[in-house]
This record gives C-alpha cells, sequence and structure tokens, in this order.
C-alpha cells in the first residue's frame, strides 16, 4: 500500500469511527428507532450523500453498532475469564456473568440495543450471530471444562419426556459433547442472565432489590448451580 492509500485508509477509519460516536450520541439521546442517517450527517457538518458512501442505509448502520455492542461486551466477558483461569468451573461461571453485569451498567444505551425492545423494521442479519454467541459460547466453555473433570459436573434431573426431543436438538445445535439436561438448563440460565441485568438496568428492581451486587452474585451462582456445576 503507497502512502496515498495509507492515507484514505486511514481517513475512511477515522470517519466511520465519527459516524458511529455520533450515532451512539442519538442512541442515547433518542433510542435506536429514532437513528437517522441525516441527523447523523448534519450532526457531523457532512452532506447525507457523502455518508451513504460509508452506509448505505440506517440498518446497515445499526448492523455495525450492534456487532460493536456485542463484541465490546464479549471482549469484557473473555477479559474477565481469563483473569479468573485456575478458579474452580462455578467461580468462573460467576466471573464471567459479573463482566456481563458490569459491562451493561457501563454501556446501558448499547445493552439497550442489543437486548431491549426490537427495533421497528429493523431485521439483524447473520454477520451479528458469532458476536452475539461469544458470552455463551464462554459460558458453554465454563460447563465443558467442569464435564470433563471426574465429579466436576452434577447429573441433573431427567427431563420430562416432551422436552426430550427439543433438548436433544438443542444440545446437537450448541453442544453435542454435553448432556441434554445441561444444555436445556444453560439455555434457561443464559436468559435469566439477561433478564437479571435488564431488570437492574431498566429500573424493575426499584424499591425490590437495593443490595443489587451481592443479590446478582447470589442469584448467578444459583443459575450456575441449576447447570450442574458443583
Amino acid at each position: 500500500m503507497n502512502t496515498a492509500q495509507g492515507a484514505r485508509a486511514r481517513a475512511r477509519i477515522e470517519v466511520t469511527a465519527a459516524i458511529k460516536d455520533e450515532a451512539r450520541r442519538q442512541l442515547a439521546a433518542e433510542g435506536a428507532a429514532k437513528l437517522s442517517l441525516r441527523a447523523v450527517a448534519r450532526e457531523l457538518g457532512m452532506v447525507s450523500s457523502a455518508l451513504y458512501r460509508y452506509f448505505p442505509s440506517r440498518d446497515e448502520l445499526l448492523t455495525a453498532l450492534i456487532i460493536d455492542a456485542y463484541d465490546s461486551l464479549g471482549e469484557s466477558a473473555e477479559r474477565a475469564h481469563e483473569a479468573a483461569a485456575g478458579a474452580e468451573p462455578l467461580d468462573r461461571w460467576v466471573t464471567v456473568c459479573e463482566a456481563v453485569r458490569g459491562w451493561s451498567l457501563d454501556h446501558p444505551h448499547e445493552y439497550a440495543l442489543i437486548y431491549g425492545s426490537p427495533v421497528p423494521g429493523y431485521t439483524a442479519p447473520q454477520t451479528t450471530v458469532p458476536p452475539a454467541a461469544r458470552v455463551g459460547l464462554l459460558l458453554i466453555g465454563v460447563v465443558r471444562d467442569a464435564h470433563h473433570t471426574p465429579g466436576g459436573l452434577r447429573t441433573l434431573p431427567p427431563l420430562p419426556e416432551e422436552l426430550r426431543p427439543e433438548a436433544d436438538r438443542i444440545a446437537a445445535d450448541l453442544a453435542p459433547d454435553l448432556p441434554p439436561e445441561a444444555v436445556t438448563a444453560l439455555v434457561a440460565a443464559w436468559s435469566q442472565l439477561y433478564g437479571l441485568v435488564g431488570f437492574e438496568l431498566f429500573g424493575q428492581f426499584n424499591r425490590v432489590v437495593e443490595a443489587r451486587a451481592p443479590f446478582f452474585r447470589h442469584a448467578v451462582r444459583q443459575l450456575g448451580w441449576g447447570v450442574g456445576l458443583r
């Protein structure tokens, strides 16, 4: 790459970052449903046609913001998990969950973008799936490590017969090396984790739970116990 090409590439990176930063400010002020490319361009002093060269549509800008949010959340959880290397599986599970909570409290508007109300008229493309899976894969990995350690994973109660075909399908898709009972519990725990975080962020715990950090820690330990961690 010659000097001129390198300068153009750097300029594109800088302008793309500025567009995303302004879009995030609009998310915080107006919500995702009111995100407007024209408004972003106006605030940045750009003409709309110039901005369209970076993001041809509102949906493409939303997708970029969603992927960034999932990746930021995933990186935060992965760093916390790395720092807890060598700890017992249940402690690593709690560490990952607390990293999710910490990131969410620091990035409430981005959390709302990925786990709040769907944006009218927007359908997330497949490119959002791998970033969205990062935290779930970490939790599966914790349970997998316990499963492959003698005595590390409790035998869970058998599933109801009407749930068995679905449990087998979910296990085959997500973690075929784990018992379907554990994978089913994992999916439930994953949804409950974000329910706990969402209740705190969106005010449902007001006047109900005051000591929120210890409450959360206890709740996610119970979730870990529920997936079979000792």
